[in-house]
């Protein structure tokens, strides 16, 4: 009887993915992590991200916002961009102003698929006319992405780099989507610190260790090293019951950094913040977009439930998103300021 309770239990913890932590410790006696998150380390990794190819790839949005039947707006690095859908739901992306006399596109209307200016009506379907050159898009079934080449400098791609994702008819994907003053590196930067979790997210994350970094050798790999952080950590559902797991956070990309559970509960999932440049204000302060997609999946029985009340998760992962942005665009942003003062740690 003992032996088939004990085994039991052990199938029963297989199914229930959250532990209870017997002897929670406070904040301020966790195992402080400074001297584990060099800087020097963290500038290293950042330095490997930043030399990637991006193919003059920039997120433009989640691919929700860019509706059939309306012109979405935006502005990437001092570019107007506009977006919007043609009959057969495809992407279209191009310069948001007009080239008759400079109309705003981004506010005129759509219809069956043709972008109609509506200031003198010029009718632009996605094709180069009067002047008007259409820019690269891609739609990867969660973001909306755009090619400026004249803005990246760099050897253009055909797509843009993406990680690799679970199954999107098998997941949940949730966008969430803020703005800071700062630069992309910025961001890139803070995701790259892993050690900074507990300390300064308690409410979400507890019993972080990072159990693999990256060399600091300026070469990605460095001595058969993968080129990324390894982290164990626990989620917070409540004062004692967490859900630990095992991730991996890498660069694939300059403007990127991807987290992948890769063992525990959700093993599979991603969590991708994309760093947007929009340009800078008329004090010169730079402003970046960020915008997470965390793709959520399970090989668990109930999953499949689950997916079908994504409408009401997709508002909780978003709200979680935001409450760690937050403090995570204050961390960006505090390491701006210090860039431009040059004050910023070696």
């Amino acid at each position: 009887m003992k032996r088939r309770f004990k085994q039991g239990g052990e199938r029963g913890r297989d199914r229930i993915p959250l532990r209870f932590r017997r002897t929670p410790t406070a904040w301020e006696q966790q195992r402080p992590t400074w001297q584990d998150a060099r800087p020097a380390l963290i500038d290293s990794a950042l330095k490997r991200a930043l030399a990637r190819p991006s193919g003059n790839w920039y997120v433009l949005g989640d691919t929700k916002a860019v509706r059939p039947g309306a012109p979405y707006g935006r502005t990437i690095a001092g570019v107007e961009v506009v977006a919007w859908r043609d009959n057969e739901g495809r992407l279209i992306a191009g310069p948001g102003a007009c080239p008759h006399l400079g109309a705003p596109l981004r506010d005129s209307r759509v219809s069956c698929g043709t972008l109609i200016c509506h200031w003198h009506g010029m009718a632009l379907n996605g094709a180069p006319f009067a002047g008007w050159e259409p820019f690269p898009a891609h739609d990867d079934g969660v973001l909306a992405w755009v090619r400026l080449d004249a803005i990246g400098g760099e050897q253009p791609l055909d797509r843009p780099i993406l990680p690799e994702r679970p199954s999107l008819d098998a997941s949940v994907a949730a966008i969430y989507t803020t703005i800071g003053v700062c630069e992309p590196e910025d961001v890139v930067a803070n995701r790259l610190d892993p050690w900074h979790g507990a300390w300064f997210h308690p409410y979400s994350f507890v019993d972080l260790t990072v159990v693999q970094a990256p060399a600091t050798s300026p070469e990605t790999d460095a001595g058969g090293a993968p080129d990324a952080f390894a982290v164990q950590v626990s989620f917070k559902v409540a004062s004692r019951l967490v859900v630990p797991v095992t991730a991996a956070f890498t660069a694939p990309e300059p403007r990127t950094v991807v987290m992948h559970i890769t063992d525990g509960e959700g093993k599979g999932s991603v969590v991708e913040a994309h760093a947007t440049p929009l340009g800078s204000d008329l004090l010169g302060r730079p402003s970046t977009m960020v915008v997470e997609a965390v793709i959520a999946s399970s090989d668990r029985p109930g999953f499949t439930a689950a997916r079908a009340t994504a409408p009401f998760l997709r508002p909780l992962l978003r709200a979680v998103s935001a409450r760690l942005w937050r403090d995570d665009l204050a961390y960006a942003e505090r390491r701006w300021q210090l860039r431009g003062k040059g004050c910023l740690p070696n």
